[in-house]
Parts: structure tokens; C-alpha cells; sequence
């Protein structure tokens, strides 16, 4: 196979020595320019077009949301994000995100040159799981308005819920691609639906402004989850970024524990450990949800959820952005349901 080409537009001269040189050493990468600009950068994708594109934010003559919402209206290419870990900075990541950026590699302020080589195996990764994006999925799910459900259709379903408790849960794990499908999911349910967890694979500082983002868009209530937090009906709960969350039962309901710990699945937080707190709290009670994402997290903590007696679904292909977690999750017959994206929600409403 030939290596990934990669174009790295970002403003910094250190930034761009130092990812060519990192990024070069991966045999399986090729960068084909650095520019310091998307002014610059489009000269040079006129004569030789990036596979992948990793992108600095905020930038001189264009701003990198501006080129990013060109880019997917004329010739959608993957792209990350390599942002600072700064508010500002995340939820202008949030914007890159719905425009359809892949992912998110964080950079900080301070030993940037050391930080960025020491980082080598996750900005490789990052390029990697990019290059293998459904394009046609990420412009799809960008470009699709936020659902407003009308008042029939809460007061239907509040009567149905009325039955409902807080036992009855949703727990979603999804990685690459998982910022536009849960805007896509969370954006169709109704005021009045399952208590939700989730675990989205985001760095620290950015999960709060993705909660805010969706929490602007949704019937529901979105926010980034507090140690003790309880899980109830018309809540979605985001696990923070750099830590993992579990499920625990406290007496008939159900809370979140906000802990440390090493990366699970090369992952913090991880889906597995969502999972299979789920499993061992929640039981039969549960839905589980794997969605779009490279590698193998929430496989094996889906099929525990499935062992224990909870309703499955795994993201199916032709919806994927990255067919990873799903495809790893199937393959240990952990799914109940293989379903596209449109239709998870409703699996979520009609349990």
C-alpha cells in the first residue's frame, strides 16, 4: 500500500518542523507539505492533493473553520484538528468538529517541541484512523439540520414514559465520527426518553464544550459528567475527557462515579470501563450502544453488557465514519441489532 499523504497547515514554525519530522518517521506516512496557512495550503493541494490534512485552528488571512466548512463543500478531504488545550480553543474545536473535522489531537501551550514528540504514536494513530474515514458519512451527518420534535410526539412518548424509571438506562461508546452521530441521535429524542451515559474518546477540556454545543441543539439535557451525578430520564451525561466514569446503583437508582486511572483499550475514558460498570450495576435494565470508531474499545464491555441480559446495538457499516468498535464488537456476537445510524435513536425511545 502507498503511505498516507499528509498536508500540515498550521502557523507555528515549530509546529510544522516538528510534526514533519515525527510524522515522516511512520513509514506509513508520507507529509507532502507543511504550510502556514490555508492560503498557502491551497497552492499546494492544487498540485498535489493530501490523503489527510491536520490542522491548526486559529491562523492568519483564514481562520481554520472557514477553510474547513470550503474544504467539505468542495472537496471533502479528512482533516484533525491539533488545537491547544485552551476554553477558547475547545469550543472553537467544537465548531471544527460539525464542520466536519475527524478528530482531535491536543497540543498544549508550554514544551510544545517535547509534548509533540513524545506524542508520536497518537498523532500517527490520529492520521491513520483519518485517512480510513467515510468522507460521504461525515459531510452527510454535518450537513443535516437539528431535528425539532414536536409537541405530539413529547406528549406521546411522556405517556408512554410515565411507566419508565431510572433503571431503565442508555449507555453509548463511540470514538472517530461519534461528534456528529450523537448530534444526530441526541438531536432526535425527545424531551421525555431514557436516562443516557456516554463515552465519547475526546481529550480533557473539550468535553464540556461539546456538551454545551449539544445541550444548545437538543430537546434533552446534555452536560459533561460531575462525580455523583444521577442518571435520569431526559439527561445525557458525557463522560470528562482524560477521566473515566463508571456506572454504580444507589439503592433503586443509579449514579456516576468520576475516577482516575490508567488508559483502558489505549483509552481514558474507555468505553470497556463504561460497559461494564453498566453490566455489573444495570444488567438486564440497559441498552448499549457502539458507534463509529477505530479499534477495539467497548467490544468486550458490550458483550459482557449482552451476557448480563441488556439490549445491544452496534452501529452498522455503511453508516460508520470508522467501522472499528462495531466491527470488533460483532465479531464477539456481542450486538443483539446491527443498525444504521438513522434508526438508533429510535431503538433508544422503543426498547
Amino acid at each position: 500500500m502507498s503511505p498516507i499523504k499528509v498536508l500540515i497547515i498550521d502557523d507555528s514554525a515549530v509546529v510544522r518542523q516538528v510534526l514533519t519530522a515525527t510524522l515522516g518517521r511512520d513509514p506509513a506516512i508520507e507529509v507532502i507539505g507543511a504550510a502556514a496557512d490555508p492560503v498557502f495550503a491551497m497552492d499546494k493541494m492544487n498540485k498535489q492533493w493530501p490523503d489527510v490534512i491536520v490542522l491548526d485552528v486559529e491562523m492568519p488571512r483564514m481562520d481554520g473553520i472557514t477553510f474547513l466548512k470550503k474544504l467539505m463543500a468542495e472537496r471533502p478531504t479528512p482533516v484533525v484538528i491539533c488545537s491547544t488545550l485552551t476554553e477558547k480553543g475547545a469550543a472553537t474545536t467544537m465548531q471544527a468538529l460539525a464542520a466536519g473535522a475527524v478528530s482531535i489531537v491536543t497540543k498544549p501551550q508550554l514544551n510544545l517541541r517535547q509534548f509533540l514528540t513524545d506524542s508520536a504514536d497518537e498523532l500517527a494513530g490520529a492520521v491513520k484512523a483519518a485517512a480510513k474515514a467515510n468522507m460521504k458519512r461525515m459531510v452527510a451527518c454535518g450537513e443535516r439540520a437539528p431535528q425539532r420534535v414536536s409537541a405530539d410526539a413529547i406528549l406521546a412518548a411522556g405517556a408512554q414514559a410515565m411507566a419508565r424509571t431510572t433503571e431503565n438506562i442508555v449507555a453509548i461508546g463511540t470514538s472517530t465520527g461519534g461528534t456528529q452521530a450523537l448530534e444526530f441521535i441526541l438531536t432526535a429524542l425527545p424531551r421525555v426518553c431514557p436516562g443516557i451515559v456516554i463515552v465519547q474518546h475526546m481529550p480533557e477540556h473539550f468535553t464540556a464544550a461539546f456538551a454545551e454545543r449539544l445541550n444548545r441543539l437538543c430537546e434533552i439535557e446534555v452536560r459533561e459528567a460531575k462525580n455523583g451525578d444521577r442518571v435520569i430520564p431526559g439527561c445525557a451525561l458525557i463522560a470528562p475527557g482524560g477521566r473515566h466514569m463508571v456506572l454504580k446503583r444507589n439503592g433503586a437508582q443509579y449514579q456516576v462515579e468520576i475516577v482516575d486511572g490508567p488508559p483502558v483499550s489505549r483509552h481514558r475514558p474507555s468505553v470497556d470501563v463504561l460497559f461494564r460498570s453498566v453490566a455489573r450495576s444495570a444488567g438486564g435494565n440497559a441498552l448499549g450502544i457502539i458507534m463509529t470508531g477505530m479499534g477495539d474499545d467497548g467490544a468486550r464491555g458490550l458483550k459482557e453488557m449482552f451476557d448480563a441480559g441488556a439490549a445491544t446495538v452496534a452501529q452498522d457499516e455503511a453508516s460508520c465514519v470508522v467501522f472499528g468498535m462495531p466491527k470488533e464488537a460483532i465479531k464477539l456476537n456481542a450486538a443483539q441489532r446491527i443498525m444504521a445510524l438513522e434508526d438508533i435513536h429510535r431503538a433508544i425511545l422503543h426498547r
